[in-house]
């Protein structure tokens, strides 16, 4: 969800909820929730899930945007992620 569809949701502000989440987790919203599709994303490709399917059961609209956010995370491309050797 958006931070204007959980505002809207809770009858409150998106400053109002923005400052409030910031104070909780010390992290702007939008941070959050990217950092909490890549973790979701990380489990589904661990599991063996295709980068597509991935990307649309997190909510991209494409692969390549998809693909795109991993590699600005985490430097590499979810295909070669999952290659290297632990």
């Amino acid at each position: 969800h958006t931070l204007a569809e959980v505002a809207r949701a809770s009858a409150a502000s998106e400053r109002t909820l923005e400052r409030l989440f910031r104070a909780e987790t010390g992290l702007p919203f939008g941070v959050w929730r990217q950092r909490a599709r890549l973790l979701r994303a990380l489990q589904l490709l661990a599991e063996g899930g295709a980068v597509a399917e991935v990307a649309n059961a997190i909510g991209y609209e494409s692969t390549s945007a998809f693909v795109a956010a991993f590699r600005r995370a985490l430097g590499t491309t979810p295909g070669r992620y999952f290659k290297r050797p632990v």
